[in-house]
């Protein structure tokens, strides 16, 4: 078994001063893969005592020097990419193609986007003609705590840790206990940037814990927590304290619009995002509005298509899902399966139980409801799993109250050939993204949401945003 007990502080690698051991369990067969050490208060104490000490170094050292430092994070990122594929699949269950290419490939997208953005960034800048003499300056935060999931990993580390570092400033990473591995690995990759120390700095711990230590912590400035609703609140109220600075990105409950002139592929589309890692995405277009002249067709298309999606372990090459990460959300998800059809949701593919063949591991059926109406509990609570709820509307407007009818807004969808309404229904839908016509948004596209996703953006040129203070300044000198 693996064992990675020691934090990153301070540009070295350090036992705990506090530590407690924790298993890493692999969610394909339930067993420990690993054993990490969930940190203390003095280890928490050391990794922010250390990047408050390297906080005016880094803030001083010119943008053209940490652009050069951020590119040599993405170079080693690069070189170690099979090996976070390799961790990411076996700590949280995502197959082995998937966590090599989108998981693992997500971080060198991200880190390359933010190089590109910096070298962009108008880090200082007239206020305007009016006013020769105004300059307005963006410099760091200060010492940033970065608390990221198990579900993405290092697409969350790679955008928190890329706008931080190049904006100036110093951190400490508290990656999910349920994803420690990947995380440890990019720890040696900030290493191998040679940066000096104290910028960079990584404990281990859970969110009672290590979590909440940096969220009231005096010496943090700022938060910046990618995670659940529920703990984002937590953080919220732990650093109102010393009035932090929070950045959270939250869960969602995304709407997928299918309209009758929707193309040929936008219903096998839907469901495949849909069941992309599992359903472990807070983006996942979970609900399926579909207007009622095609309804019918439609559900018998999104049955078809799920019942066809194969489940296996992570580590075996193939396009199937994996296991979801725990016991703990394994329940949760059958228990929001039984709820479904308790409340009169019509079951179309999957449903209760391990997927046969299975009597061991965290696997979920792929599973499809129809007829679910808004007022659902699977309709209304993110499942976080392969779960796709299919609801019928009438009109736009239906489609819009429905879609809006929700406490989340981070991404919604919509597939139809009407240029027209999909420009409507972009302006109309209360989220932070919309998707149309499976259509990416492009490199450094800001990503975040309203209402109970979140607050902030993340990535490129908004995703630094984030990270910098604004100083005006009057009476400039030119230099």
């Amino acid at each position: 078994m693996i064992e990675k007990r020691q934090f990153y502080i301070n540009g070295a690698w350090v036992e705990p001063l506090a530590g407690t051991a924790h298993d890493v369990i692999d969610p394909s067969t339930e067993d420990p893969c690993a054993v990490i050490s969930l940190g203390g208060e003095a280890d928490t104490n050391a990794a922010v005592a250390a990047a408050k000490a390297a906080l005016p170094g880094w803030m001083a050292t010119p943008v053209e020097e940490r652009i050069a430092a951020l590119e040599r994070v993405y170079a080693a990122y690069k070189a170690r990419t099979e090996d976070l594929g390799t961790a990411i699949s076996m700590e949280m269950g995502a197959p082995i193609d998937m966590a090599k290419t989108q998981q693992a490939g997500a971080g060198i997208r991200h880190l390359k986007t933010f190089i590109q953005a910096a070298k962009e960034f108008p880090w200082e800048r007239p206020l305007g003609d009016h006013a020769p003499n105004d300059r307005i300056i963006h410099e760091a935060v200060g010492v940033c705590a970065l608390i990221t999931p198990w579900n993405w990993p290092m697409n969350q580390i790679t955008l928190k840790v890329g706008a931080a570092l190049v904006a100036g400033n110093t951190m400490v990473l508290k990656p999910s206990e349920e994803s420690p591995l990947d995380a440890m690995i990019f720890a040696e990759i900030m290493d191998a940037a040679d940066l000096p120390p104290g910028v960079f700095n990584l404990v281990n711990g859970d969110g009672a814990g290590v979590g909440s230590q940096l969220s009231s912590h005096p010496d943090i400035d700022m938060v910046s927590f990618t995670g659940s609703a529920r703990a984002g609140r937590l953080i919220s109220i732990a650093a109102a304290e010393t009035l932090k600075r929070v950045h959270l990105e939250l869960g969602g409950k995304g709407a997928n619009l299918i309209f009758a002139d929707a193309d040929e592929k936008a219903v096998k589309r839907g469901v495949l995002h849909m069941m992309n890692n599992t359903g472990q995405s807070c983006n996942a277009p979970s609900r399926m509005l579909v207007e009622a002249s095609v309804y019918d067709r439609v559900v018998e298309e999104a049955a078809a298509v799920a019942s066809k999606i194969t489940v296996g372990p992570a580590s075996e090459e193939g396009r199937h899902i994996g296991p979801v990460v725990n016991a703990t959300q394994w329940e949760k998800i059958q228990g929001l399966i039984e709820k479904g059809i308790e409340e009169g949701a019509r079951l179309v593919a999957g449903g209760p139980g391990r997927p046969e063949g299975f009597n061991k591991g965290y696997y979920v059926r792929p599973t499809v409801f129809a007829d679910v109406t808004n007022d659902m509990t699977i309709a209304q609570e993110e499942i976080f799993g392969p779960v796709l709820s299919i609801l019928k509307f009438e009109d736009e407007a239906e489609a819009v109250k429905i879609a809006n009818d929700t406490d989340y807004g981070l991404t919604n969808y919509v597939q139809s050939q009407d240029g027209a309404r999909r420009a409507r229904m972009a302006r109309a839908l209360r989220s932070g993204m919309v998707e149309m016509n499976g259509e990416s948004r492009g490199a450094g596209a800001p990503f975040g949401g309203m209402k109970m996703s979140g607050n902030g953006r993340e990535g490129g040129s908004w995703g630094i945003h984030d990270f910098v203070e604004i100083k005006a300044v009057s009476g400039w000198a030119a230099e």
